[in-house]
């Protein structure tokens, strides 16, 4: 009998090739998903839908790609790509060609793709990405989707935090992404969420414990914000057309396509030598194979001559104008991130580094970064939710003589805690034996100040702060084992919010000698 896993499914919909990807709840490594006669290679599916609405035939990925091949005619009509960047973009006009528009072809493909991932895998989370430039709107699509998914739990992130997380950049930090793909050339300067004290990304959750929680007050859309971004309707499709037409004029057979392809994914290895000739077969008239040969230098060539470079250089520039009109120079980027197959060939990653030669240019897995990206926010171990409230100790101000609040955990941080907030305290008095720990919470509402002007209500132009109240809890007294004097450093404190919710607090003497750890009590 094959073994159940249970755990986490990602699910990265691109627009030339999806990824699916799996975790297991009791392992830290990622698996890519291989489904027969829809994968091209494991957890690689082509973004290809074949439909045939008469005969209610319908294929996705690999499978949508031989049913093209074989087919004499109406595979315009019947055959659909391309689709997933015109979902949710009010703005790009949509070719209707097909007998589907792009929404009804990410629905098809998506639920097709569900009913087919296989049995083995018990998915418990299902976690999706969602492009930047068109989030909103995607989201409510996805939304609607994943309403009839028989799923508990439903979590969205945005692609350029996903594709960050691979690559450990530190959050707050500025980032560009290079996505060349089968169709389109992508680029974008966007700043990750966090930082600075501010809470770190995380997945948005739309589905909990089978419930929708995409509209809940404490959810918000936590994507990266955008800096710049340009890009153009070039992509890998376009390079495969070059290769041919620069053997073959007046390409007749789709067939020669596909074999560019597989020279150019080749040639696009960093294992490759300059001066080996590799061997390629093409169709030309009456249908009669011919050999061709195809070197490093040639590829590049082609390349040169179709002016990709030079097309890379206008949008670029473009990229870092409209940057810098928002305060953003390239000395301020923290890494470059180039995904997408397009991306491995090794002019254009030299080129991009010989452009913005002062920024580590990174290059994770080109194709299934993302989706693993994604898996990393959204660990099978733990759920995250977001504080409603802040938390705080008292503590005693000696110059002032009186008593004030310092933040533990300030409203819109994630639970359960990574990191322990560490806190160093001094003594407040001579011979101090006992240290009183007193936790306060902020309303989870700030109260307005309300004035009248003839008799009309308005809000006051001053608003007081925030206030904090005492929990109603029992204070944590901690006897202190060396007698401490006034000013000086006596005890470390670490405070962490579990799963369970609970504030605990560990807590060391100024030597790092263990002293205890304590539950305070549930922030809720």
């Amino acid at each position: 009998m094959e073994k159940i896993l249970s755990g986490t499914l990602a699910i990265d919909l691109g627009n030339t090739n999806t990824v699916v990807a799996f975790q297991d709840q009791k392992d830290i490594n990622s698996v890519l998903v291989e489904i027969p006669n829809i994968t091209s290679s494991p957890g690689v599916i082509p973004t290809a839908i074949w439909f045939e609405e008469s005969s209610k035939i319908l294929k996705i990925g690999i499978s949508a790609l031989k049913m093209r091949k074989n087919s004499n005619s109406n595979s315009d009509l019947f055959f659909h790509s391309n689709f997933k960047r015109l979902i949710g973009n009010p703005i790009e006009k949509i070719n209707q060609k097909n007998i589907l528009n792009p929404t009804q072809c990410g629905e098809k493909f998506f639920k097709f793709l569900w009913a087919n991932i296989p049995k083995k895998y018990e998915i418990k989370r299902l976690v999706l990405t969602a492009p930047i430039d068109t989030y909103k709107g995607y989201r409510e699509w996805l939304i609607n989707l994943c309403g009839e998914l028989s799923v508990d739990e439903v979590a969205l992130v945005d692609e350029p935090t996903a594709a960050s997380l691979g690559i450990n950049v530190p959050f707050g930090s500025k980032i560009m992404t290079i996505d060349i793909g089968g169709s389109t050339i992508d680029m974008n300067i966007v700043k990750i969420e966090g930082g600075e004290g501010k809470s770190g990304p995380i997945a948005e959750l739309l589905k909990f414990k089978g419930n929708d929680v995409s509209s809940i007050s404490k959810q918000k859309l936590r994507c990266a914000e955008i800096i710049s971004k340009t890009g153009s309707k070039i992509g890998g499709k376009d390079i495969d057309q070059w290769i041919v037409d620069y053997f073959i004029q007046n390409n007749e057979y789709s067939e020669n396509l596909v074999r560019a392809e597989e020279i150019k994914c080749k040639l696009s290895s960093s294992l490759i030598k300059d001066e080996i000739k590799y061997l390629t077969k093409l169709f030309i008239e009456g249908y009669q194979e011919k050999e061709f040969f195809l070197s490093k230098e040639i590829f590049e060539k082609i390349l040169v001559e179709n002016n990709l470079i030079n097309h890379l250089n206008s949008l670029l520039r473009d990229l870092l104008n409209e940057a810098r009109g928002k305060f953003c120079k390239v000395d301020d980027l923290s890494a470059i991130i180039l995904v997408g197959g397009g991306t491995q060939i090794p002019l254009i990653k030299e080129w991009i580094t010989n452009k913005i030669p002062e920024i580590q240019v990174k290059s994770p897995p080109p194709i299934e970064s993302i989706a693993l990206g994604a898996l990393a926010m959204t660990p099978g171990v733990k759920i995250k939710d977001i504080l409603n409230k802040g938390l705080s100790i008292r503590l005693f101000n000696k110059r002032e003589q009186k008593h004030f609040w310092h933040p533990l955990f300030c409203k819109g941080q994630t639970w359960p805690t990574e990191n322990p907030f560490k806190l160093i305290l001094q003594a407040s008095k001579n011979n101090q034996k006992i240290v009183e720990i007193i936790i306060g919470e902020t309303k989870q509402e700030r109260e307005y100040d309300v004035i009248f002007e003839n008799g009309l209500p308005k809000l006051s132009e001053v608003q007081s702060e925030e206030e904090i109240i005492k929990w109603d809890k029992k204070p944590l007294k901690i006897v202190l084992k060396n007698k401490c004097n006034i000013g000086e450093d006596s005890l470390i404190f670490f405070f962490n919010i579990d799963k369970k919710a609970d504030l605990i607090v560990k807590c060391l003497d100024i030597k790092n000698v263990f002293i205890g750890e304590y539950n305070l009590g549930n922030i809720f």
